[in-house]
């Protein structure tokens, strides 16, 4: 009954679910949208028309207005800086556009490229001061409000009265203050073009891409490459350009250069950006975080005068929520991947049998011996990682190494070698297809193509999303083992939907099944899922009847059958099930069975484990990795079974001198070639009563 409750538990208790939502970065816009939603209900409930279209229409140009400056004090946010300068540099502006049309007569296009010019040139001042010259920002920016401030205050005391004194009517001018599109306000409208483009800007190209790395880590963006400086001083540029286009709106609405243009809007600014959930320490923020904190402060604003309630009460309001949200922004921050590393690696119950035995004398197909002693090997030394072997029809052997390469040794001895193709990422499974192409699953990168003339090209990097994942799960984090169907689809496993390639043991240490078998098919260029909810699924290869394919399941100890053409389409078949070890890659023998790798052994206490949710969950929180329960890599193994199940031939390295770990193997020209991701070396063995003219990819393509 406990068991049962246990398994129950794992399966239903959304713990992952949690883990999920929390670690996307749109729920970090989810809590100001939902504060957004509390504060105009609150207001539309105590104010009449609150929200009328009328209210709703002058809201929209005044957030227009103040979200142009909210979007430019964000880019210096997110770049690891702060602006206390954009009110004054908003009334500078004011008056700048104010300036050219009344008294110079400027024609209105003039006007607005002498206002954003002016704006421009502002943050210029500040970019250059902080950018290049490494001022604090802070102080900085103070003393350019001071500076901005008393221009502004002198400029006035001799225009003032002659920018009032005059009352333009200019169509083009009207319909900047008060026009609209369609009913949409025009601020409105270039607004929102403004805010697609930022957000294309931050998420899609890379200067934007450069501008959170520098927030989130300026040294590290330095040695990198990225051009710190230039960049950060070139956002205080487009912060001041943003500020003067909402102050050019403003300025065709209202048309006033009054002493208190500008007065607390620094406050106001710096407080949607806070409540929008842009992080103060930089590196993190989008479009639409400033735009939530925007509509915030402006309803918060609008519903405090629509109750009268004075200006310095409101000053105050605003400061104290800032201070609430500065505070909440840090312990957030501070605590977010805490609460996350909680309930993000939540491991299920996985039962397995008891294995069948393996030990000497004990009889059956499993029956250890010591055949992989006399293994000859090649490349010892000189190779790390080769997790999957692979050799072309001309007898040359090539293999994957944990420095990005895949190494090419040279028949007939194999002795000299050399860098085949440089990929960048983890070479994982290989195949070769009927032009010689050799196909290859990279972990973290997805499937790629080597030509025979070793240009190096990405075939895909991403498959169909699920409709039900709330994770993002369309890019391929962990492409593993793959194999060519005799019309040229590929076939290939992804290990997990939720790790990166370097935390492949926690999802093995989950074991929840978030693995699957993808399909691309390079004729149609196409990329789909075609089974999911798999536990780590390691292995691929195609059947003898082209029809199938078979897949092992590492974590579940089993190897499956797929039918992906025929009168079975579609239908799943155990093959193998309850192996004494974790199997890894499937390849042909050459008298119609397969071989199987068996990556490491079981043992009573990690079967035990599997069985236990809770242990294993605390012992992820409480061991560091090197310290987990894991299986018996220290002895290899590889078997050979038929389609019916049935283990024909096991070889085994007792002694783990050799081959301690086996992760694939290759059956060519009467020996087999073999693999282990955590070894130095190549294996080679002779074969028995083998085809010595059997070569894989020769047999498929039916070349001679």
């Amino acid at each position: 009954m406990q068991e049962a409750i246990v398994r129950f538990k794992s399966r239903f208790w959304p713990d992952h679910l949690l883990g999920e939502i929390l670690s996307k970065r749109w729920t970090e816009t989810a809590i100001p949208v939902i504060v957004l939603l509390i504060v105009g209900f609150a207001l539309s409930r105590s104010i009449d028309g609150f929200l009328s279209p009328v209210a709703l229409a002058d809201q929209a140009r005044q957030a227009g207005e103040i979200g142009f400056i909210v979007l430019g004090l964000s880019l210096v946010v997110i770049v690891g800086g702060i602006d206390l300068s954009v009110g004054s540099m908003f009334a500078l502006c004011d008056f700048c556009a104010l300036f050219c049309l009344n008294i110079l007569g400027l024609p209105i296009p003039i006007v607005i490229i002498a206002t954003i010019a002016c704006g421009a040139l502002l943050g210029a001042v500040n970019g250059l001061l902080i950018g290049y010259m490494r001022l604090r920002a802070f102080i900085t920016t103070l003393i350019t409000l001071i500076i901005y401030r008393s221009a502004y205050d002198l400029l006035l005391v001799d225009y003032s009265n002659r920018i009032a004194a005059s009352f333009p009517d200019f169509p083009a001018w009207n319909f900047i203050g008060g026009g609209d599109v369609l009913g949409v306000p025009s601020v409105a409208v270039a607004y929102i073009v403004v805010a697609i483009f930022g957000h294309l800007f931050l998420t899609r190209l890379r200067p934007g891409w450069h501008i959170t790395a520098i927030g989130g880590s300026r040294r590290s963006a330095y040695n990198s490459g990225i051009a710190v400086r230039r960049t950060i001083a070139l956002c205080y540029v487009a912060s001041g350009a943003l500020t003067a286009i909402g102050a050019l709106f403003f300025a065709a609405r209202l048309g006033t250069v009054g002493g208190d243009v500008g007065i607390g809007l620094e406050v106001t600014v710096l407080t949607a950006v806070v409540l929008g959930g842009i992080s103060l320490g930089g590196g993190k923020g989008s479009v639409a975080k400033a735009l939530v904190g925007t509509l915030i402060v402006l309803l918060v604003t609008n519903g405090l005068t629509t109750l009268s309630v004075r200006g310095g009460f409101q000053r105050m309001t605003l400061a104290a929520i800032l201070l609430v949200a500065a505070i909440i922004d840090i312990r957030w921050l501070k605590n977010r991947m805490r609460i996350i590393s909680k309930v993000y690696v939540t491991p299920a119950y996985n039962f397995l049998p008891p294995p069948p035995p393996t030990e000497i004398g004990a009889g059956g197909p499993f029956e250890q011996n010591d055949k992989l002693r006399d293994v000859s090997l090649i490349g010892l030394g000189r190779i790390e990682a080769p997790e999957d072997v692979i050799l072309d029809r001309h007898d040359n052997l090539y293999a994957g190494s944990r420095h990005g390469d895949i190494i090419r040794f040279f028949a007939p001895d194999y002795e000299k070698m050399e860098v085949f193709a440089h990929i960048g990422g983890q070479p994982l499974g290989m195949a070769f297809d009927k032009h010689d192409n050799l196909y290859c699953c990279i972990g973290g990168m997805g499937l790629y193509r080597i030509s025979p003339d070793r240009k190096v090209e990405k075939a895909t990097d991403e498959t169909n999303r699920s409709l039900l994942s709330v994770n993002d799960d369309s890019r391929l984090r962990l492409a593993d083992d793959l194999d060519i169907a005799p019309d040229g689809r590929i076939f290939f496993s992804e290990a997990t939907t939720r790790y990166e390639m370097h935390e492949w043991p926690v999802e093995g240490h989950e074991a929840r099944g978030n693995g699957r078998i993808v399909c691309y098919d390079p004729n149609k260029g196409t990329t789909r899922t075609v089974l999911r909810g798999l536990k780590f699924p390691n292995g691929i290869c195609v059947a003898s009847d082209g029809q199938s394919i078979l897949f092992a399941e590492t974590f579940r100890c089993s190897v499956s059958r797929y039918w992906f053409d025929g009168p079975k389409a579609g239908k799943v078949e155990m093959v193998l099930d309850n192996l004494p070890g974790y199997p890894d890659n499937i390849n042909l023998a050459s008298d119609g069975n397969y071989w199987l790798a068996i990556v490491g052994m079981r043992c009573p206490a990690l079967d035990l484990a599997w069985r236990m949710p809770g242990f294993r969950n605390r012992m992820a929180k409480r061991l560091p990795l090197d310290e987990w329960l894991f299986p018996n890599i220290n002895t290899g193994c590889v078997v050979k079974f038929n389609e019916k199940g049935e283990i024909l031939e096991s070889f085994w390295d007792l002694h783990g001198a050799n081959h301690p770990m086996i992760t694939s193997m290759r059956e060519h020209r009467g020996h087999l070639y073999l693999g282990g991701i955590a070894n130095n070396r190549i294996g080679r063995y002779k074969l028995a009563n083998a085809d010595p003219d059997f070569v894989q990819y020769d047999k498929r393509w039916g070349r001679a």
